[in-house]
């Protein structure tokens, strides 16, 4: 029952991340794989990582991750939210810290559905007079 307190789902744009948070020494892995490796980008990987470093729990949580669905940078979003509410299911006191960081908020933007008779959601064809 200990092990639920330790969960986070976090989604942005199309991929959810599911993490777990263990008491450890700062291991993080996001799909068996280190999260620069998967992510591909120290700024997605800071990004990914910011509720750690808002928090100052760096080096005190082993954190696995499984992240499936969308891009790089959704998945990095994805996985900020995720860890941020496993934080806060561990101890409820960093909760006004990560919410003054904007970590806790879903980001609801999404990409826009195409519409018949256009290219793309707003694209409409080239008009032509004659």
């Amino acid at each position: 029952m200990a092990d639920n307190l330790n969960r986070g789902t976090g989604r942005r744009k199309n991929a959810i991340a599911r993490v777990r948070l263990t008491p450890g020494e700062g291991r993080v892995s996001v799909n068996e794989k280190d999260p620069l490796a998967y992510l591909g980008r120290r700024v997605l990987e800071m990004a990914a990582l910011a509720p750690l470093r808002v928090t100052g729990t760096q080096r005190k949580f082993d954190i696995s991750i499984k992240v499936i669905g969308g891009g790089t940078s959704g998945q990095a979003g994805a996985i900020a939210h995720g860890i941020a509410r496993a934080l806060i299911r561990f101890d409820p006191d960093f909760r006004a810290t990560l919410k003054k960081a904007g970590l806790l908020t879903r980001d609801a933007r999404m990409k826009e559905r195409k519409k018949y008779g256009l290219k793309r959601a707003r694209k409409a064809p080239q008009y032509t007079k004659r």
